[in-house]
């Protein structure tokens, strides 16, 4: 089970790799990775 980081600032997770892409989703800015689900991270 691969969990979600939750950072302050997404700024350095969304760099972390190159298929990481930020969506918002019910008011809250998220960082996906449907290749690698690791670098998976909200914003709070």
């Amino acid at each position: 089970m691969i969990l979600m980081k939750i950072l302050s600032s997404l700024k350095s997770a969304k760099t972390r790799d190159k298929n990481c892409k930020i969506v918002k989703r019910k008011g809250r800015v998220l960082v996906i990775n449907k290749a690698n689900p690791k670098f998976k991270a909200k914003q709070a």
